[in-house]
């Protein structure tokens, strides 16, 4: 029986636990533990000793855990077999997160939907070796940073989807304006998330949003960004003031008949003004046509959500009519999917636990974000575009009809169209990801 004579740590430093991979050892087996380290001795599946940073003989003075299972013979050294496990406690900062898709929000100040995504990074530090082993780690062989982000993923973007709702919604901020926000939004989301880390013994250090963006490319954002733009160039050149001090100046002087004269100082003004020459009478052309090319109103189309023209009668994107009769066979309440309380289809969010009402454009079901099927009436949603976001209606597209960006999935090697997702490619055998 081969017996191990040095145990040492022969890993990179984005490892959080790393096993040993030889389990023969023997009493006298001297043990490496380096700097911010801890090992952990695994026997028949049960943990029992901790050794910290130091050169360690195993041997009865210093496992008497161990000493008591494998009952040592007096004299000599004795053969065993254990599992040593390293465990890095060393603080790792720059875990990278982010949103996968686009999260579809409704602007509170706005009221128009619009996809946003968020990313960071985070920092986390081993705690207690024994409850990361246990209860996380398990069975695997190492532990590293992909596996960090791949467990919590879940965890951080439920929170960060529930955060950026809330200052959204609870505090009426707009899209637009929660940039400003972001050193708030990572102080709350880290006091939600550190206390389900530290039940498997991680200490979250610190938790950034670093950057929440719109695609400048979305058609919702474009129309925002642009009414935006003409509402500050009105105000720029003084139309609210100017115009509204005049309206009330000759409203007033027609209520109160003893301010005549007022009236009469007015209009004289007005046609002085008027003679000074074609600068007031540019400024007042620019606000005329400002005024007549004004956004028109806009509605959210039931089938696909993307943003038409309110007097439209079809969406210009997927051809739904959006005056035919969609409510036949919808029931007046719906079930929220979050927390199963049933309200009215008629409101915007659940009244119990504020989730936003997702409905299907069938049935009128309450469905989960990211879902392409309704599990009530199998109606198969539009497919997002992975770059823009823009809903796909034409399941068998090759190119998106807003960006133009390639929707076939080919292979990195021979650039042969794959179907399906298989690992390897069929026709050269590159591995696919």
């Amino acid at each position: 029986m081969a017996i191990v004579e040095v145990i040492k740590y022969n890993r990179g430093p984005d490892v959080f636990a790393w096993k040993y991979p030889s389990e023969e050892l023997g009493t006298w087996t001297q043990l490496i533990v380096n700097e911010s380290q801890e090992v952990v001795l695994f026997k028949g599946g049960k943990a029992l000793d901790v050794f910290k940073s130091g050169r360690h003989t195993l041997d009865t003075a210093n496992i008497p855990l161990l000493n008591k299972i494998i009952n040592i013979p007096f004299g000599g050294r004795s053969p065993f077999t254990a599992e040593v496990w390293f465990v890095n406690k060393v603080y790792s900062l720059d875990i990278k997160w982010g949103t996968a898709s686009p999260i579809q929000l409704q602007d509170p100040k706005y009221q128009v939907f619009v996809p946003l995504r968020a990313f960071g990074q985070f920092g986390v530090k081993i705690e207690n070796s024994k409850q990361f082993l246990v209860k996380l780690v398990g069975t695997l062989p190492i532990f590293d940073k992909e596996n960090m982000v791949k467990y919590f993923r879940g965890l951080y973007l439920t929170k960060v989807k529930d955060a950026i709702s809330t200052y959204l919604i609870h505090k009426q901020i707009s899209i637009m304006e929660i940039n400003a926000y972001i050193e708030e939004l990572s102080a709350f989301l880290q006091e939600r998330m550190a206390p389900v880390l530290e039940e498997y013994g991680i200490s979250l250090v610190n938790f950034y949003v670093n950057d929440i963006s719109v695609p400048e490319d979305d058609p919702a954002v474009k129309q925002l960004k642009s009414a935006l733009a003409k509402k500050a160039e009105m105000n720029i050149i003084g139309y609210n003031y100017q115009q509204e001090r005049s309206f009330n100046t000759l409203e007033g002087a027609a209520k109160n008949p003893g301010t005549s004269s007022q009236l009469m100082g007015a209009g004289m003004g007005l046609g002085m003004g008027v003679t000074m020459g074609g600068a007031v009478g540019g400024q007042f052309g620019g606000i005329s046509q400002h005024l007549n090319t004004a956004a028109p109103e806009t509605k959210v189309c039931p089938n696909c959500n993307s943003i038409m023209e309110k007097a439209k009668r079809f969406c210009s994107d997927c051809g739904f009519d959006t005056q035919e009769k969609t409510n036949k066979g919808k029931k007046d309440t719906i079930i929220c999917n979050n927390c199963g309380t049933e309200f009215k289809n008629t409101m915007k969010f659940c009244p119990e636990c504020g989730d936003r009402y997702n409905p299907c454009p069938k049935c009128g079901a309450d469905l989960d974000d990211g879902v392409t099927t309704c599990p009530k009436c199998n109606y198969e949603l539009p497919t997002p575009c992975p770059k823009c976001g823009a809903n796909i209606p034409n399941k068998n597209a090759r190119f998106c009809p807003e960006c133009g960006v390639s929707l076939l999935k080919t292979c990195p090697g021979c650039k042969a169209p794959i179907s399906g997702n298989p690992k390897f490619c069929p026709d050269c055998g590159t591995k696919l990801e």
